[in-house]
């Protein structure tokens, strides 16, 4: 196991006093504490070749500088999947002072194993009871010093959606890092386990090259789990021909003696002590009904979960879009009216009124204008929608609900999370899919993610079809984008190797949202959008500027009459605005308008003057179904490779292009 000395996450380190590393499952509450502990000014890193991301927040704590690493959420570090890769190896290379382990007080057993696991490689640990409030409601007491002398580490009862507990916990934590402290834990695994280990452990211990600064004790263990990057320090190591030997003898050994793998019978005993553990320190009183629990089992049943999933999801777009209308419209005025002379006066100043000017200006002025009138009022109103539902436990529900649907396209329940999050916008969507355990699952979700209707796509659908041909035709719209999606979904299950993994969660209860830590993930993700999307849009926008502005557009027209106007039955200026939309989605329906007021006068401001309702039903279909944006291109090829996305994106051109054909002769049964 090659140590790195530096690398993304010790750049993030530097300048620091101690550094305390944050785990525990994806939902037991680690956000809402990484964000009360730390704020605002969050950073990120990616180890090589994997894409999950470190989340790193410095912070003060009386007079000392804090590094929190916000390892991924995970109830293991074994390796299996890309998030408990990157937390292991997080863990590992960062050498953080001190772990926090946030652990669900309403199922203890199950996030014990995670903690046995950071344990074994001599971490200084503190765990986090958090949801106190939760368990007690159910009737679950747990004696918290009882479970800090089994752990041999400090145990703080936590409410991180309320701070409570987070003092005492950070104290507790800085102590640790400050001394590293490793008490003895009073666990122990079998006799003929902790034969082998303790063997391992004695020859390794006069060793001092071991790897990562790790102890004797974690290297015993890690060895006998076959861990592959030990293993291979440990090969190409000098005179290590005595530990491979007793190592092979050992796990030998164990597999005679109980039957199995010496890693799966660790795994096995790890899940064993935890339940021990738990059962020791738990007191359950006979369970109470609660409205929470009442609430996840009408969510979740079939018959009653669709129509509230249905009306949940009307609601969204509802909210969406006459909210987002409302703010949209507002801030184009407030930019045309305060912004836009400012931005344009210096450009005449410096460049006159000339082809120049006006390129530019389409990205600095309009292009800004653009990004923002779309990215306020639609995606940040998505996002608090998002995070509403998340911290209400809702979208665990849709993952339930939806799991079945899911495998039949390869997936499982939490893909829903990302594809309700595409309807916002596909790019953090994208990113969005690094919930999911494979490269196959996330190709699929990914797709799917851009057959997707974003804000932008939606705008055109409502805009142009709602306005003109009707709202069934509108929704028509929308449902051959959803039966196109699934058969895409069906058909890549079919055809690419591997299979698709199971659902593994938990049940977490409804609960009450907070505003405070809701508005503050609506403002990371979204700060975190705008920094991906806006260069994006500015550069595509001075690119279609300066086309538009020398007449270069124009001669677009010529080479794309056969598919447009032959295929697709488009006049030629539509089909030049669907291949220009993809430099800025949002301005398809704009820039159709002007481009046709130019060629067929200022009456064109209507489409039904150059277009029939059949060809606007087309039309947005077309720029429904293929790929949204060079934003999302760019995206997709960060997070799945270019030879990936560029597959995704010519499929998705060509699936659009074969619907549209396909939907001409038969338009008019949309139109009603």
């Amino acid at each position: 196991m090659n140590c790195t000395c530096h690398g993304p996450l010790q750049d993030l380190q530097q300048g620091v006093d101690l550094s305390i590393a944050l785990a525990g499952n994806p939902n037991v509450g680690k956000s809402s504490i990484f964000n009360r502990l730390t704020g605002m000014g969050v950073e990120t890193a990616n180890y090589p070749g994997k894409t999950v991301e470190l989340q790193f927040a410095r912070t003060r704590f009386g007079d000392q500088t804090l590094g929190v690493i916000d390892l991924p959420g995970t109830y293991a570090l074994d390796g299996i999947s890309e998030d408990q890769w990157v937390a292991r190896r997080a863990l590992l290379d960062g050498k953080p002072d001190a772990v926090i382990l946030v652990l669900d007080a309403t199922n203890l057993a199950r996030n014990l194993y995670l903690g046995l696991q950071v344990l074994d490689l001599g971490l200084p640990l503190v765990a986090a009871l958090n949801v106190v409030d939760q368990a007690e409601a159910r009737g679950i007491q747990i004696d918290a010093h009882r479970l800090a002398e089994i752990l041999g580490s400090p145990v703080v009862p936590t409410v991180g959606s309320r701070g409570t507990g987070l003092d005492q916990l950070m104290v507790h934590a800085v102590e640790q890092a400050t001394r590293r402290l490793v008490l003895r834990r009073r666990v122990r695994y079998s006799d003929d386990v902790e034969f082998a280990i303790g063997k391992l452990e004695r020859l390794l211990a006069r060793r001092s090259d071991l790897p990562c600064g790790l102890p004797a004790r974690a290297v015993a263990l890690l060895l006998l789990e076959g861990d592959s990057g030990v293993t291979g320090w440990l090969e190409s190591a000098p005179e290590a021909e005595e530990v491979l030997t007793l190592r092979d003898e050992l796990t030998a050994s164990l597999r005679d003696q109980r039957g199995e793998d010496a890693g799966m019978l660790l795994s096995r005993e790890r899940h064993g002590l935890a339940g021990l553990i738990a059962s020791e320190v738990e007191t359950r009183e006979p369970p109470r009904p609660l409205l929470a629990d009442r609430l996840w089992r009408i969510t979740t049943g079939p018959w009653t979960g669709l129509p509230i999933l249905g009306v949940v999801l009307a609601g969204i777009f509802g909210l969406l879009f006459y909210v987002g209308d409302w703010l949209s419209v507002g801030f184009n005025t407030l930019w045309t009216s305060a912004a836009s002379p400012v931005i344009q006066w210096p450009i005449h100043i410096l460049l006159g009124e000339g082809a120049l000017a006006k390129t530019l200006l389409w990205g600095f002025d309009a292009g800004i204008n653009a990004a923002l009138s779309v990215g306020i009022p639609y995606v940040l109103v998505f996002y608090f929608l998002l995070a509403l539902l998340e911290d209400s436990g809702y979208l665990n529900a849709v993952a339930f609900l939806t799991d079945q649907v899911m495998h039949k396209m390869g997936l499982h329940g939490r893909a829903m999370i990302p594809l309700v999050a595409a309807a916002g916008c596909n790019v953090p969507a994208i990113m969005g899919t690094r919930v999911l355990g494979s490269m196959r699952e996330r190709i699929i979700a990914s797709t799917l993610v851009i057959l997707t209707p974003c804000s932008a796509r939606t705008a055109v659908i409502l805009g142009a079809v709602s306005l003109t041909a009707g709202w069934r035709a509108a929704l028509g719209v929308y449902a051959v984008t959803a039966l196109l999606a699934i058969l895409t979904g069906i058909g890549l299950h079919r055809v690419l190797p591997g299979q698709g993994t199971g659902l593994v969660m938990e049940m977490f209860p409804f609960r009450r949202p907070a505003l405070r830590p809701i508005l503050r993930k609506t403002w990371m993700r979204f700060h975190h959008f705008a920094v991906v999307a806006t260069p994006i849009v500015v550069g595509g926008s001075i690119v279609l500027g300066g086309l538009y502005e020398t007449g270069l557009l124009w001669h677009l027209t010529a080479p794309l009459r056969p598919i447009f106007e032959g295929w697709l039955g488009l006049p030629a200026v539509a089909g030049l605005t669907l291949v220009i939309a993809v430099l800025r989605k949002e301005l398809a329906l704009q820039l159709l308008v002007t481009l046709a007021m130019i060629q067929y006068g200022p009456q064109a401001v209507n489409l039904l003057t150059f277009m029939r309702p059949d060809q606007i039903v087309v039309y947005a279909l077309v720029n429904t179904i293929y790929v949204p944006c060079l934003a999302t291109i760019a995206i997709l090829g960060r997070e799945l490779g270019w030879r990936r996305a560029l597959l995704i994106s010519g499929f998705t051109f060509g699936l659009a292009l074969a619907a549209g054909g396909a939907v001409r002769p038969l338009a008019h049964f949309l139109l009603g």
